[in-house]
């Protein structure tokens, strides 16, 4: 590592693997976190700022401000994955809980106040619904001044999950993702054609949970964990998706991700297709743009490769430091 650590901000709806992105970030010493925000995703928002609390708490991170955002996204009710993290977004880990308290401001204003501070530009990682930055967008512009890149983890070049062509975060909130393409800022897309692909061997995974380090052995835990359908039996095999925490890992390691700047847009239409990002990879216009005049859209650093064995060895060394 050469320099200063990267100033870093978090906005998630920790979620399990919010919680594994949230223990790398505080343990990599390239990055800076400066704050960590929470919006409605996983579970509800009172949830993430409990979970996020506690996972901050058992890495043994400093006191980083962590702030409560919305409640709900723009336009749609809030719809939770409590099916796949648990009843209570974290796996129902039993962890106990924090003894941290959350900011005395919101997420927005948190946002805005430690970007504004840095002495150096940050950069955004939202590993969730993006509706706490678009309202930090719209509200307060000025912040583009001073971020220097949007990592997220959201979208999808091929197949959904929420729907066959939405992946949750973009789906959950799809006017807050429109809205963060037009930020005017450096967009990196970490989405599920990636996302899927970074996996901890199960016998990675058996050593953590036998860790007695407390943030070592969460990490296991939290890989371990298996969404089971009502009647359905628990899986044997413990290797464990990174998830989120492979965006964070792009921020530090971005050469283990191979990406394209290309035309990337929202579907909002009802339907189907609503929450799709849908990623122009052509290499010349069709008979739409020749017909109907081009639109002007968003150009997004689109990750569409990924050293799966560089970030499993970057994210084992970093959470047993």
């Amino acid at each position: 590592m050469t320099g200063q650590p990267i100033p870093v901000i978090i906005d998630c709806d920790t979620g399990v693997d919010d919680a594994l992105a949230l223990l790398f970030a505080v343990r990599h010493p390239a990055l800076d976190l400066r704050a960590v925000t929470c919006v409605a995703g996983n579970t509800d928002v009172d949830g993430v700022v409990r979970n996020t609390l506690t996972v901050l708490e058992q890495a043994g991170a400093p006191g980083i401000p962590v702030g409560r955002g919305a409640e709900r996204p723009l336009l749609e009710p809030a719809r939770s994955a409590r099916h796949v993290h648990g009843a209570d977004g974290m796996g129902d880990l039993g962890l106990p809980a924090p003894t941290r308290v959350p900011a005395d401001v919101d997420a927005v204003t948190l946002l805005r106040r430690e970007i504004l501070a840095s002495p150096r530009p940050v950069t955004l990682i939202p590993t969730a619904p993006l509706t706490n930055i678009a309202l930090l967008l719209r509200t307060h512009p000025e912040v583009t001044r001073n971020i220097e890149r949007i990592v997220f983890m959201g979208g999808a070049v091929t197949t959904g999950n929420a729907t066959p062509v939405a992946e949750f975060n973009v789906w959950h909130d799809p006017e807050a993702a429109a809205i963060l393409l037009t930020a005017g800022v450096p967009i990196t897309m970490y989405g599920l054609d990636v996302f899927m692909r970074v996996v901890v061997p199960a016998g990675e995974v058996h050593r953590l949970r036998a860790s007695g380090e407390p943030g070592t052995r969460l990490a296991g835990e939290l890989l371990a964990h298996r969404p089971t359908a009502q009647g359905e039996q628990p899986e044997a095999e413990e290797a464990g998706g990174l998830g989120d925490a492979g965006a964070v890992c792009a921020v530090a390691d971005p050469r283990g991700i191979s990406t394209r700047l290309l035309p990337v847009e929202v579907s909002l239409a009802p339907g189907p297709s609503r929450g799709q990002t849908v990623v122009d990879r052509r290499p010349r216009p069709g008979e739409s743009e020749i017909h109907e005049g081009g639109r002007e859209r968003a150009l997004v650093d689109v990750a569409l490769d990924v050293d799966v064995d560089r970030y499993v060895k970057l994210y084992l060394e970093t959470v047993e430091r």
